[in-house]
């Protein structure tokens, strides 16, 4: 039983807060029952250490079942140690320490993708957590990260993905022109969401998004700069019918990913 919250493995695991610790040792944290679970789903091999309160490890019992199946070892913690740990205030119970598996550019299009979202520099965790999320859902085939994109294994984005980020291919570091031009060559239309581009509904109409498709999300606060934008076969705004000022930009790439999905299938 690991009770002492100031011990030196207590302090290593909660280092793992930090990007510079993240990038330093090629570990990620994850925090509550629902992290853990899909980790041990999907990506078993991944996981170093798995703690957990004795309450939480009796309660969950098929995250017990399924860790024993991958013979996987549990160390039972205090709850003091897991509040130790955790980035959240209330960490449920049960944490793991995992191991970074990015996906290389060359692995997402030799499996040959339809549906591609690729973000370039959003720094909001939860806007980059739930873009994933929703790539996820939509049934894309990757998510690819540029320029200065939030870490992905930032605690706030592993949470906000709620398991998708062991779903779906994500992609770290890449050059936005690189990426567009392996886009191009791959037969996808890059579409940026912008705000000064064409009408979405128009395009929809027009059977834009019928054809393999890589979104290109831009910056919250600045959108796409103007280099970034120029790099798109085209823009599409999503259309205010309300009185909204904008949308989210989470929202949006869920639409927009959403309305290519619904494309691709219906012409399928």
């Amino acid at each position: 039983m690991l009770e002492n919250p100031r011990s030196p493995r207590v302090r290593a695991v909660a280092k793992l807060t930090k990007r510079s610790a993240r990038n330093d040792s090629g570990l990620f944290l994850l925090e509550g029952p629902q992290a853990v679970r899909e980790a041990l789903q999907y990506r078993a091999r991944s996981i170093v250490d798995l703690y957990a309160t004795p309450a939480a490890w009796d309660r969950h019992t098929d995250l017990r079942d399924n860790a024993d199946a991958h013979r996987i070892a549990v160390t039972l913690a205090s709850e003091a140690v897991l509040d130790a740990m955790a980035d959240t205030v209330t960490p449920q119970g049960v944490i793991a320490v995992a191991k970074q598996s990015p996906a290389t550019l060359d692995e997402v299009f030799a499996a040959k993708p339809v549906l591609l979202a690729v973000c370039e520099q959003v720094r909001d965790p939860g806007n980059l957590g739930t873009i994933i999320r929703a790539a996820d859902a939509a049934g894309a085939d990757g998510v690819i990260l540029t320029g200065k994109t939030v870490d992905p294994y930032n605690p706030k984005v592993v949470r906000s993905t709620t398991g998708s980020l062991f779903h779906v291919p994500i992609v770290v570091g890449a050059d936005v022109a690189d990426v567009m031009a392996r886009c191009r060559a791959a037969g996808l239309t890059t579409i940026a969401a912008d705000v000064k581009g064409d009408d979405l509904l128009a395009a929809r109409s027009a059977g834009v998004l019928a054809q393999p498709t890589a979104w290109l999300f831009g910056n919250e606060a600045r959108g796409l700069e103007d280099e970034a934008l120029a790099l798109a076969d085209r823009a599409l705004k999503l259309p205010i019918y309300g009185r909204a000022e904008s949308l989210n930009l989470a929202t949006a790439a869920s639409v927009c990913l959403y309305e290519s999905a619904f494309a691709q299938r219906s012409a399928s």
